[in-house]
């Protein structure tokens, strides 16, 4: 087989030419999007937290409607990056296609009624979710040790930034949305998306902007056709189709032995199939081996991606089935003053930023210290600590609830006696669930594609959320449905908890945790990058990888810059 050369997208290409290099990108770029992003998540989260709370009090609908509405909605909304990310790569690039989603979330809560406000708010999100990280990302030269390690700090940082936001300003509006006003409730979000836009539009002479190269969704429709189409081929003995690298094209992705039924795409079966200039005659019949290579690599997060489905599901709990426990509850703190029910979505955001906190400033500094290099704990071992967090939160929140069924059961009341903060917990864990495991997964998911599909990697992530929503809310119709079987007091439904047995279903969510645990344990953890800076080969244009880099069916490679990383 013919020796194959290696490839990944890292041109910096201004769409500001006139932005000297050297002023822009960077952390004074990066303050505007964090910025940006804060003000957004406050907006939309404004929302998303008090949901629950604002269709119970306002449309009088079911406990398990509502949690099939809220968890809809969200799925559509991330659903929405998939499309958003193909715009940005095909079209619009980046900064416009998050200018263009802010501005379509604006318009979204101005005109917020249950339809064309959640539609807008939908699709302001499809903008904004895939290309924010991304563009984050773009921010920062990861050719210099001193730029990866800014992009690793950026993940953290990103996530801490915007749950500060939402701890300081959410007290005020969940509070204002259920105690004074929703019109007043939803007009302070609505400022935060403005101010939002208008972060975003200062910083515009500081970004590293770069030009839409071409989506990679069709490239990659192109290498299945083109695959299955030459299915019955034997490729030993012909060559790839590799053409040579163009000059956007600084690195290229090695070739790996893993899919190999997708080499097919880019064998050169007759010569008939290239025309005079070297070029493909049908795209759909034989595609390049850089275009095989990019869709090894979203392949090669799957098994990963699987598991952060899990994972979501259990912090979904917390948003709709969580804050329907805390209505009956004893909410009072002193006489005359009740804890929103929205309010205890803050406790997990809290727990989220105190690790961040303590993990960037104390153990990172300390560890160094201690050691004289830098110690980072590795994506495995943080999506395995999510992972018994996320059973643990759920049996927390099983146990709990039994305490505050019986409670009320003996009393004969709506509402139990017992105090909501029994419930402080459960929240907690969920926070620290998304801590450790969540800021991993789209640590990986970004590290693991090539700078020109980051954008999609940003999809992918929240293509997860969907995919969790909805079949969250598919477990939960199937649960309400089995146990309501020949007239049999359902675990979910109505407007009563007490009348259920919620803590079955914790129970059944955290079984289902613990089955994702063997699942990343002995499959899906042997997916993941390695840490360690070991088996780094250096790539430079127009020269190929050395053998002993290329990866095996078990290995996948950290693309970061012009570094080639075999875990």
């Amino acid at each position: 087989m013919e020796k194959v050369k290696t490839n990944s997208h890292s041109a910096l290409e201004l769409e500001h030419e006139q932005i000297p290099p050297s002023l822009a990108g960077g952390w004074r770029s990066v303050k505007y999007i964090i910025g940006n992003e804060s003000f957004e998540k406050l907006a939309s989260m404004s929302l998303i937290s008090n949901l629950t709370m604002y269709l119970l009090s306002n449309y009088n609908l079911s406990g398990i409607f509502v949690v099939n509405v809220v968890q809809i909605w969200n799925g559509s909304s991330n659903i929405a990056s998939l499309v958003g990310a193909f715009i940005s790569d095909t079209y619009l690039g980046r900064f416009r296609t998050l200018l263009y989603g802010s501005i379509a979330s604006l318009l979204g809560i101005l005109t917020m009624t249950l339809t064309a406000g959640l539609g807008l708010l939908s699709i302001g999100a499809g903008g904004i979710r895939p290309c924010n990280i991304a563009f984050g990302a773009d921010q920062f030269d990861t050719n210099t040790e001193k730029g990866r390690g800014q992009l690793e700090s950026f993940f953290n940082w990103w996530y801490f930034t915007f749950t500060i936001a939402l701890v300081v300003a959410l007290t005020g509006v969940v509070y204002i949305q259920t105690n004074v006003s929703w019109t007043l409730g939803f007009a302070i979000p609505t400022l935060c998306l403005a101010f939002s836009t208008i972060i975003f539009l200062l910083g515009r002479h500081t970004y590293i902007c770069k030009k839409p190269q071409g989506s990679v969704f069709s490239d990659m429709a192109k290498v299945i056709a083109a695959a299955c189409r030459k299915h019955n081929i034997k490729a030993s003995g012909k060559a790839f189709y590799d053409p040579a690298p163009t000059e956007l094209e600084n690195i290229r992705l090695v070739h790996t032995d893993r899919f190999k039924f997708l080499d097919k795409a880019a064998v050169i079966d007759d010569l008939s199939e290239l025309n005079d200039q070297g070029m493909p005659r049908n795209g759909w019949r034989l595609c390049s081996l850089q275009q095989v290579e990019r869709l090894k690599c979203l392949l090669g997060i799957l098994p990963v991606w699987v598991t952060g489905i899990c994972i979501f599901i259990v912090m979904d709990q917390q948003n709709t089935f969580g804050v329907l426990q805390v209505i009956q509850t004893n909410r009072s703190i002193g006489h005359h003053f009740k804890v929103p029910p929205g309010w205890m979505n803050l406790i997990s955001m809290i727990a989220l930023s105190i690790w961040i906190y303590i993990y960037e400033c104390i153990y990172i500094p300390l560890t160094r210290k201690i050691t004289k290099r830098t110690t980072r704990l590795s994506m495995r071992q943080r999506i395995k600590i999510g992972i018994l967090l996320s059973i643990l939160c759920m049996l927390v929140a099983g146990v709990v609830e039994k305490k505050r069924r019986d409670s009320a059961l003996r009393l004969g009341s709506f509402s139990s006696p017992m105090s909501f903060g029994l419930l402080l917990p459960q929240f907690a864990l969920s926070g620290l669930n998304e801590a450790f495991a969540a800021v991993a997964i789209m640590e990986f998911f970004t590290l693991q594609m090539p700078e020109n599909m980051r954008t999609v990697a940003g999809a992918v992530f929240f293509l997860s959320l969907s995919i969790a929503n909805y079949i969250g809310s598919l477990i939960v119709n199937i649960v309400h449905r089995v146990t309501s079987h020949k007239g049999k007091t359902p675990w979910l439904g109505g407007h009563d908890l007490n009348q259920n047995r919620l803590d079955y279903y914790y129970y059944v969510i955290a079984a289902l945790g613990a089955l994702n645990f063997i699942y990343f344990n002995f499959f899906a953890s042997h997916y993941l990058i390695s840490n360690k800076g070991n088996g780094t080969t250096e790539v430079q244009l127009g020269h190929s990888i050395p053998e002993s880099c290329e990866a095996d069916d078990e290995k996948v490679l950290d693309i970061t810059g012009t570094k080639l990383r075999a875990a």
